[in-house]
């Protein structure tokens, strides 16, 4: 099964909430499905945004299990784990363009050689930035939002500039964001390597 069948299965499967419908158009128009989920880092290639997302799902599940074991669903539902694993990374869509730069071949050959760039037409952070572009489609729940806010950890660009107690704040009140950000760290670390 490619990637993109695996996302939708799973989306199918778990999330049924009113406006899902709408979000799934809109990612299905979008290049969500094709875009890359970093410009030379995890899941670099075609394709690597979906991958990157349904790795970061499976992840997150397996914290859950791992931690509350098969009684995790009465924690927290398998729709909010399908969402906050699934969307998280919704902010990358349309973001990453194709451009080519000059590099040496083995041969010593200059060559034409395509990269990722990012061109971002909303720059409106990254969390937030996903939560915002949800919330046009559906609701998040509270837990659902900030965890998707919050899943950069220590690397979301408003910790690096001091904001590091809002989310040791959110990560002591709402554990299941503390997971998400695992699972977004493990998937990207363990299962996703450069090329």
């Amino acid at each position: 099964m490619d990637a993109r069948d695996e996302f939708l299965d799973i989306f199918y499967d778990n999330i049924d909430r009113d406006g899902a419908d709408k979000l799934l158009e809109w990612l299905e128009k979008s290049d969500f499905f094709t875009a890359p989920a970093s410009t030379n880092r995890h899941c670099c290639h075609e394709g690597g945004l979906c991958q990157h997302s349904i790795n970061v799902y499976k992840r997150f599940v397996k914290l859950l299990e791992n931690e509350y074991g098969e009684g995790w669903t009465e924690i927290v539902s398998p729709e909010s784990v399908a969402i906050m694993g699934l969307l998280h990374d919704v902010c990358k869509v349309d973001t990453y363009k194709t451009d080519f730069r000059n590099v040496k071949d083995e041969s010593g050959y200059w060559v034409k050689k395509p990269y990722y760039k990012i061109d971002d037409s909303l720059p409106y952070g990254h969390g937030e930035k996903s939560v915002y572009i949800i919330s046009a489609f559906m609701k998040l729940t509270r837990e659902e939002a900030l965890a998707i806010n919050w899943h950069m950890g220590e690397y979301d660009q408003r910790v690096k500039n001091g904001g590091g107690n809002l989310m040791s704040d959110v990560f002591y009140k709402y554990p299941i964001c503390f997971f998400m950000h695992l699972a977004d760290l493990t998937a990207t670390y363990l299962d996703e390597k450069t090329e």
